[in-house]
């Protein structure tokens, strides 16, 4: 199975407010980082409440008889570099994958105990230095009563690392922690319920499942994946093909953010490419982007209706997108809706009929007012209406577009 489109969307999870802009070390938001899937060791969560030491993801999974479950556990270790101005700290990708094969989801399940070494290197005046790490991934399964061949997934993280002693400031416990701890779960011979919209005999299943520090959602077509997340996403999600790349700050906007990177001033910016690799990489991409890549990311327009005319000739200056001739299959002042049976278009006269359920109370004193059209209109899902003022209106100067009326909210005269 090919992973890689899930891992597009984990890697914008695992570096999800590694820095944050302005980028720079001396930032203070960039003084208490990593709060996204912070797995903390036993002994530092057992004195500070907030954190915690286990996550577990809870899922319902169909299957054919014989399934075969893959976890792979993805997170970051803490990577202390220090120099002659200060440290600062960064991070190494790890990845441990368990297998569950249907005699263990069947039976008693399978745990996966596992450690990451520490180290220290060293280049010119410069030392990174990483803690070791222990801990254990489980992965069991209950069946679904009924008729139907269903599992309750249930996967546990757990971080088992050895303080000796605990540390008493948040920063220095991190070292032992796994940031950003996420879960890649796949079947085989099955596939996977959705947590959001499960079909109704599965639901006091889906009710039952217990999440802590994640959340489950499909993740492939075929929903044979689930991603289990400290962010919270939705069903297939996806990255916006806009994007260049990633800029790791919480809830990121392309555009605001790269604009605010380029107005940063020279010094800053030396400032952020000497905070991290990352940041220096980020500097050289958005310092980079054509006037191309800079439209992209002011925002796509993707319009259910066909394009309209010929491409123009070339060389001739394309319309913007806020002008209204951007556009020349909309027309307000010439398009027109069938109601009874009969096109109204501008100029059209109706009797206004407003639904019960109205947005704007003040309509409902216009039931049974003559109006007269004036402009046909589209909403963002391409339903039509009516865009009108009062036929017999006494001041000429005030007969504008007095309300908006669905086409079953008129009557034609």
């Amino acid at each position: 199975m090919n992973l890689d489109p899930v891992r597009n969307i984990a890697d914008a999870v695992l570096y999800e407010g590694y820095i944050l802009y302005p980028y720079r070390a001396s930032a203070q938001k960039n003084r208490s980082r990593w709060q996204f899937g912070v797995v903390m060791a036993p002994g530092y969560a057992a004195a500070d409440p907030s954190e915690t030491s286990v996550t577990r993801a809870e899922c319902v999974l169909e299957h054919g008889g014989q399934p075969a479950v893959r976890v792979l556990l993805r997170f970051l270790q803490v990577q202390r570099r220090t120099t002659d101005g200060g440290s600062w700290d960064e991070a190494v990708e790890r990845e441990v994958e368990v297998a569950a094969d249907a005699a263990a989801l069947f039976g008693d399940g399978v745990t996966r105990e596992f450690t990451v070494e520490g180290g220290e290197d060293r280049e010119q005046n410069v030392v990174r230095c990483r803690e070791p790490l222990a801990g254990a991934v489980t992965v069991r399964a209950a069946e679904v009563p009924g008729p139907w061949r269903a599992l309750k997934l249930h996967v546990q993280v757990e971080n088992r690392t050895d303080l000796g002693s605990v540390p008493r400031r948040r920063e220095d416990a991190l070292p032992s922690a796994l940031v950003a701890a996420h879960t890649i779960i796949t079947v085989d011979g099955g596939k996977f319920l959705s947590m959001t919209d499960p079909p109704e005999w599965a639901q006091p299943a889906v009710t039952g499942c217990r999440n802590e520090g994640g959340w489950p959602v499909l993740a492939d077509p075929g929903d044979r994946v689930v991603l289990s997340s400290p962010i919270i996403l939705y069903d297939h999600p996806e990255l916006a093909e806009e994007s260049p790349g990633e800029l790791y700050d919480g809830t990121e906007i392309d555009e605001i953010l790269t604009l605010r990177t380029l107005a940063l001033s020279d010094g800053e910016k030396a400032e952020a490419r000497a905070t991290d690799p990352r940041a220096a990489a980020l500097l050289d991409r958005v310092e980079s982007m054509d006037p191309q890549a800079m439209a992209r990311l002011h925002g796509t327009i993707r319009s259910p209706r066909p394009a309209a005319g010929q491409e123009k000739p070339p060389g001739e200056r394309p319309v913007p997108w806020w002008d209204p001739d951007a556009d020349a299959a909309v027309s307000p002042d010439t398009d027109s809706v069938a109601i009874g049976g009969r096109p109204i278009a501008r100029g059209s006269l109706v009797r206004l009929r407003p639904g019960a359920r109205r947005a704007d109370a003040q309509d409902m004193f216009l039931a049974g007012r003559l109006a007269e059209v004036q402009a046909v209109l589209h909403d963002v899902e391409d339903h039509p209406y009516l865009a009108v003022s009062l036929a017999d209106q006494p001041d000429q100067d005030l007969q504008i577009a007095h309300g908006h009326f669905m086409p079953d909210e008129v009557e034609p005269q």
